[in-house]
């Protein structure tokens, strides 16, 4: 089962997801150009800057969704390098239910054992995008269908847990939290995990204008963190837009 990512197909799930935000974008569009018609020549001005706004912002997004999963290099997992070590035998992959990465990782740690959860709840989780994309892409094999409240995994058993992209899907903060000590518990003492995540900051702000709403503030991943007994060891910026927390247990030195 080899991995090969497509052109452009980073963007491409972006726009075939998330449809409905960019067909509002142009019925507004051309929502605007047809009441332009019914104002007099000085109002034409406001109209124009309206537009300009709506289709700038659109670009500007898809832009920077090219850049970050079709350029970047984000998806071949090179920023992964230093943290293969000997502590690579058993490793957990956790989506919320669209998952590009088991296969990345399964052919980064070929020698090590990879278990594949997804978390997805409908009732809890409700973006329409992560919907389409169940059912555009099918699950890595063997994936295991959990609660975020109860993985079945031992105390103490993963040596490497891959949180990527998913987490913030858990929109409720005592939720999430229940979460991160569920992964705590499963976490041996030496194991690390690895958060990647888009902040709600201003980098995002730009790419993603109202849409930066749905990441959580760097200070909201930490605080989540420290209750659920992590410590941060290091991070990791692929971009500006994205950025990675290498987590560990109190009492454990990197």
């Amino acid at each position: 089962m080899e991995s090969i990512r497509k052109p452009f197909q980073g963007v491409g799930n972006i726009i075939r997801f998330n449809w409905h935000f960019y067909l509002l974008s142009v019925t507004l569009a051309f929502f605007l150009l047809f009441l332009k018609n019914y104002f007099n020549e000085p109002f034409h001005i406001y109209f124009s800057i309206l537009l300009s706004l709506i289709l700038l912002t659109t670009v500007i997004t898809l832009l920077v969704s090219f850049y970050v999963y079709d350029l970047s290099g984000l998806y071949k997992l090179n920023w992964l390098s230093e943290l293969l070590n000997e502590n690579n035998n058993k490793i957990v992959n956790i989506n919320s239910g669209f998952d590009e990465t088991s296969i990345l990782l399964k052919e980064k740690f070929p020698d090590s054992e990879l278990i594949v959860f997804d978390f997805y709840n409908p009732l809890k989780h409700t973006e329409v995008s992560i919907s389409r994309a169940r059912k555009a892409y099918p699950p890595f094999p063997n994936t295991i269908q959990v609660s975020t409240s109860a993985i079945p995994l031992d105390d103490n058993y993963a040596d490497k847990i891959f949180v990527i992209l998913s987490a913030h899907e858990i929109r409720n903060e005592s939720e999430r939290i229940i979460f991160f000590k569920e992964l705590e518990r499963m976490l041996n003492q030496k194991g690390q995990i690895i958060v990647t995540e888009h902040l709600r900051n201003l980098p995002n702000f730009f790419a993603y204008n109202i849409g930066a709403f749905h990441f959580f503030s760097e200070s909201s991943w930490k605080k989540i963190f420290e209750t659920a007994h992590f410590k941060i060891v290091k991070t990791i910026s692929v971009t500006s837009f994205i950025k990675t927390f290498i987590l560990e247990k109190y009492g454990t030195t990197s």
